[in-house]
């Protein structure tokens, strides 16, 4: 079975506390539970990681390089500063997506450049939870030949 890493940063912990106007009401357990219903329906795995620690989301990368067919990220306040994270990315041969639950092209102006984005397959921003799906939809089409 095709496994995918989910890999979520800072502060990802607090969703359904942090600023629900902005990136929305549910949980990230409420988030995840979505992603593992999809899974099963597209038949495959998902293994959720998620950290306040740059370093530690570094490792998670390094990780999925043996362990995973495809990465599922989101920096969330890293994406804006971290040259370590998109090294990372660039360094795992698997396909990586980028997601963010809010329009990171609609805020503030350091918010609108994503240094980690470079290292990815491609980016999904702005529609909340429903990112991770589609990001979720695209990659297993990808590692399956699609």
């Amino acid at each position: 079975m095709k496994n995918i890493f989910i890999i979520n940063g800072p502060n990802l912990n607090l969703l359904g506390k942090r600023e629900p106007e902005i990136y929305g009401g549910e949980t990230l357990d409420e988030i995840n539970q979505k992603i593992v219903h999809l899974a099963i329906e597209l038949g495959v795995q998902c293994r959720f990681m998620q950290s306040n620690s740059e370093g530690e989301l570094i490792c998670y990368i390094h990780k999925a390089i043996n362990e995973a067919d495809a990465i599922i990220i989101n920096p969330a306040g890293y994406t804006h500063t971290s040259i370590a994270l998109l090294d990372a990315l660039k360094a795992a041969p698997i396909p990586k997506v980028e997601v963010h639950l809010s329009n990171i092209h609609s805020r503030e102006d350091f918010r609108k450049v994503s240094i980690t984005a470079a290292g990815c397959t491609g980016s999904i921003s702005g529609l909340g939870a429903d990112g991770y799906l589609l990001a979720l939809r695209y990659i297993a089409d990808k590692i399956r030949g699609k």
